[in-house]
């Protein structure tokens, strides 16, 4: 399993909020919902996306918008059309009034919008990504990612254009597969970029040394992997791993894998059907105790405690 494969199968698309938006001049959509990763895929037409505080940016049809939910941004026909949609938690929507508009812009099966006859058509879709796993990869975008039709390269947004207004049976499964095809895609590409803050783990994934453990680490984390074990598989002898491993992903093999195993803990720690015990077994640690010392000094919470924050917050 490589890096990026790995991130995502935490946070994959599961009955993600996914919506076909019809709009007509004057418009202007402020995003407040706050989800955690949102993906916006234009069809048809052109729109502005402009983050608080930064400049506008111009999308053309093909281009998608992958924007983190700490940070608000709008996109319009006009940089400077006011507002006439909020979109709050929830995907509760309201007019520039105060006036709800959730139920009077539902246009039918999964279409939302302001009129039948729209200037710019957009597919917006939401990943609910929580815990330490999704964290990884929102740590390595920035707030609001701008991703063109040529750098994409990519035939799903048709597709999903067309998928997105049938009613039929599963179509909810078929949905979230094609959202999650867009996201890796999206981000493959935005990845590819020179000027892209390319997290280490992603471009060891490349590395004839480094990659193969990689590998090894997140698609068995339960393993009792070794330096020198890791080391033998690449065909080279400790100390090379271990120093171009630091060198590539900015932290040592083993200090990279205990942050993994933890990642994964404090995510299946939401589960409360899933006992402590059960919890390290599944990351690789041979008891309760053995992962609550190593979570604490990590998380600064013990595992129980950290559960029940989770609980109360989620």
């Amino acid at each position: 399993m490589d890096g990026l494969s790995a991130v995502l199968e935490g946070p994959r698309a599961r009955d993600a909020f996914l919506v076909r938006c019809l709009m007509g001049s004057p418009w202007s959509i402020r995003l407040a919902d706050e989800v955690p990763l949102s993906l916006t895929a234009m069809v048809s037409g052109t729109a502005w996306a402009q983050p608080d505080g930064l400049p506008a940016v111009l999308l053309h049809p093909g281009d998608v918008v992958i924007a983190q939910g700490a940070g608000h941004w709008t996109v319009g026909d006009t940089p400077t059309t006011p507002v006439t949609v909020t979109i709050l938690p929830g995907q509760e929507c309201y007019a520039d009034d105060g006036r709800r508009l959730t139920e009077e812009y539902d246009l039918g099966v999964r279409s939302w919008g302001n009129t039948q006859d729209p200037d710019t058509v957009m597919l917006s879709g939401s990943y609910q990504l929580g815990g330490e796993v999704g964290a990884r990869l929102l740590r390595a975008l920035p707030p609001l990612c701008v991703i063109s039709e040529a750098e994409l390269g990519s035939p799903l947004i048709p597709l999903l254009d067309a998928e997105i207004v049938r009613p039929d049976p599963g179509q909810d499964a078929v949905l979230d597969r094609l959202l999650d095809l867009l996201l890796i895609a999206s981000l493959r590409a935005w990845f590819s970029r020179p000027d892209a803050a390319v997290p280490g783990w992603y471009l060891a994934q490349g590395d004839a040394v480094v990659g193969p453990a990689l590998q090894r680490m997140q698609g068995d984390p339960t393993h009792p992997w070794t330096i020198a074990e890791l080391a033998r598989a690449s065909l080279v002898s400790r100390a090379a791993f271990a120093r171009r491993f630091s060198e590539l992903v900015g932290e040592p093999p083993m200090t990279f894998l205990t942050r993994w195993r933890l990642a994964l803990a404090a995510d299946l720690l939401t589960d409360p059907d899933l006992t402590l015990e059960a919890v390290a077994r599944q990351v690789g640690y041979s008891t309760p105790f053995a992962l609550s010392t190593a979570f604490k000094r990590e998380y600064g919470a013990s595992p129980r405690d950290y559960r029940e924050r989770s609980v109360r917050t989620g």
